[in-house]
């Protein structure tokens, strides 16, 4: 891919994101998600839809779109991973769980699944990418992702809807609002993808003994 075709879909990614987070923070203003608006007849599918539908919409680009996908492939693997970092702060729940703002069924396994991640993800970025440990670190991934989708599972389980099956004293009400609501319905599939971009990337990585001393910093900068 040329420089100024990299350029114009980095461009166009960066517009993107900032119009998804504005719409996800404006449609959480007007309490879209929220149980208790004029759109609880449809809870939960509101927040279904922003967290499902960034990701199908990413995975529909990347399989039509030979431009995109090379574009996403070559995005630095060191970047894509360190940013799971900030998942150390989902040990926030975990402190909310303990006001009872949010409930200890989706509380715990949520938090200390996310800080597991966000603890190790500088390990990752700094040891695995590299060809020889590609099976590694496609497993930390998978791991990261398992993460989100118990999240939101949990998420959904435990809140004031019909789908609220487990009925906790407390519910996950508080991230159907600002500024909580912006977890799920922008943070989460965004996360979803950097891992699966990661994963994608991984795959190409060649295996034989005749790449396994590449250095790591060359990996970083672009592994094709």
């Amino acid at each position: 891919m040329s420089i100024t075709e990299n350029a114009k879909y980095a461009r166009l990614t960066a517009l993107l994101l900032t119009a998804w987070l504005a719409l996800s923070i404006t449609a959480s203003k007007l309490l879209f998600f929220h149980a208790g608006s004029k759109y609880a007849v449809a809870a939960p599918a509101p927040l279904g839809l922003a967290v499902l539908l960034p990701i199908a919409l990413f995975a529909l680009c990347f399989a039509a779109s030979r431009g995109f996908r090379e574009f996403a492939l070559s995005l630095n693997p060191f970047a894509l991973t360190i940013v799971q970092t900030w998942r150390i702060l989902g040990l926030s729940f975990v402190v909310l769980a303990g006001f009872r703002i949010l409930p200890d069924v989706f509380a715990q396994p949520a938090g200390w699944g996310d800080f597991f991640i966000g603890v190790t993800a500088p390990l990752v970025a700094l040891y695995l990418i590299r060809p020889d440990r590609k099976s590694t670190f496609i497993i930390w991934q998978i791991l990261g992702m398992l993460d989100l989708v118990d999240a939101i599972v949990l998420g959904v389980l435990s809140s004031p809807t019909p789908a609220g099956i487990l009925h906790p004293a407390v519910s996950t009400e508080a991230m159907s609002i600002l500024p909580l609501s912006l977890i799920p319905t922008f943070a989460v599939p965004l996360l979803f993808i950097v891992h699966f971009i990661s994963i994608a990337q991984a795959a190409r990585w060649q295996t034989q003994a005749a790449h396994a001393s590449v250095r790591t910093p060359a990996i970083r900068s672009s592994i094709a």
